[in-house]
């Protein structure tokens, strides 16, 4: 565990969770394309995955700027 850190670290430590986030939500919209094509089955895993990750992104956002979107839509 890591000592106390100050709002902005804080704030530093969740727009880089954020980046990632966002990074992997990319890879797995590329990846649900690729597997449209050519394994449909495994396609919904893939979706699955970049839906998590849409949701971590809005949950995110929220955090960062309070109201800019609607979290329960």
């Amino acid at each position: 565990m890591t000592g106390v850190v100050d709002s902005d670290e804080l704030v530093r430590r969740i727009q880089r969770a954020r980046a990632r986030a966002a990074h992997e939500e990319r890879l797995w919209r590329a990846r649900s394309a690729e597997l449209e094509r050519a394994d449909p089955a495994e396609k919904g895993a893939a979706d699955m995955h970049r839906l998590a990750y849409e949701a971590v992104l809005r949950v995110l956002d929220e955090i960062l700027t309070p109201g800019k979107s609607d979290v329960r839509s």
